[in-house]
């Protein structure tokens, strides 16, 4: 079922590994993440405002410019995490829990919430 995806309206992106295993367990799979989020928020168009990473899941809170471009984002993401993450730990198979979750922001009083839950939380293993 396609998501609703509107230019211009931020939306928080959760994202959980499968099992609640760990998808994010050092430092170097921190930056392999961090690294793609840039390169496929600038090509897909889609603005990231917040992100965490936590050992299990992450969450961003971001704007598309273009129909469909957070969905772009994090297929191109997501694949080649994984592709990174299943060769570096000698592994096959699934690594998040189905699609990603997505949710619109649609308020001054939710963004700031968004905000702040995200900057209170670790980053980092």
């Amino acid at each position: 079922m396609p998501r609703i995806c509107p230019i211009g309206i931020a939306q928080h992106i959760i994202q959980r590994s499968n099992n609640r295993q760990t998808c994010l367990g050092s430092e170097q799979d921190f930056f392999a993440y961090v690294g793609w989020l840039k390169e496929f928020s600038v090509k897909c168009k889609v603005d990231i405002h917040a992100w965490v990473l936590m050992t299990n899941h992450v969450h961003l809170l971001c704007t598309p410019h273009e129909a469909g471009g957070v969905s772009r984002m994090m297929q191109a993401l997501g694949r080649h995490y994984v592709r990174y993450f299943n060769h570096s730990y000698k592994r096959t198979g699934t690594l998040w829990e189905g699609r990603f979750k997505s949710c619109l922001v649609e308020g001054e009083a939710y963004l700031i919430h968004l905000y702040r839950y995200i900057e209170l939380n670790q980053l980092g293993p």
